[in-house]
């Protein structure tokens, strides 16, 4: 693959705590200039990162997010506003809590609604892989299948670990033909990158990759 289809699947990422707006911006001109897929970001600052990127890249935020046991209320709502002040995509992290004591129901409904909320837009479900069996992995792959949602996503970042090769193989084995896949935390590297890819996922959360290109400008003289 070309660096430049690489950047076309990144999800250009900064969720720190920490962020201010000038960090934010400073995302959004890296998305821009690198092409990435979209800029993820915190919800406070959807809309003046669509204002100030004017359609020129793509703006995701998160949902639920870190631990998703919000109430499915809090969750539709926290989507629309998202929706409402510009996000083109939907990361939202599922009730692992529920999932984990087999209220299948629950997590579908839930994911749905949200869903539904998203208005044709994309949906990503973040199932936090590094905390669930391969059992639950599986599960959640027939649940967002059934759902509707556009994506399954396996991390925060925010947990105790990130995307793993076995992970988005397994993914790739066990969701339907209508859901793909997103590998996010921990990718450091073109090399992981295009594993990633080659596995089955299209989309690529973090912050690594646009660093890597940069910093090959930087020695160039770009």
């Amino acid at each position: 693959m070309t660096q430049q289809e690489i950047l076309g699947m990144v999800d250009h990422t900064l969720l720190a705590q920490t962020a201010t707006w000038e960090d934010i911006k400073a995302i959004c001109d890296d998305g821009m200039k690198y092409g990435t897929a979209s800029v993820c970001i915190p919800p406070c600052f959807v809309k003046q990162a669509r204002d100030y990127m004017e359609g020129k890249c793509k703006v995701c935020t998160v949902i639920g997010f870190p631990n998703g046991n919000n109430t499915t209320l809090a969750k539709a709502i926290e989507a629309r506003f998202a929706i409402a002040d510009g996000a083109d995509e939907i990361d939202m992290v599922i009730n692992v809590g529920m999932l984990k004591a087999k209220a299948y129901d629950y997590v579908l409904q839930e994911i749905k609604q949200v869903k539904n909320v998203c208005e044709g837009r994309v949906l990503k479900v973040i199932i936090e892989t590094c905390l669930l069996t391969e059992e639950e992995k599986i599960k959640m792959c027939e649940i967002v299948t059934e759902s509707g949602a556009d994506y399954i996503k396996t991390s925060t970042g925010f947990s105790t670990g990130g995307a793993t090769f076995e992970d988005i193989a397994l993914f790739a084995k066990h969701v339907g033909p209508n859901v793909k896949i997103k590998a996010a935390g921990g990718i450091s590297s073109m090399e992981d990158a295009e594993k990633f890819i080659a596995l089955g996922a299209s989309r690529l959360g973090t912050s690594r990759i646009v660093k890597i290109v940069k910093n090959q400008d930087s020695d160039s003289g770009y």
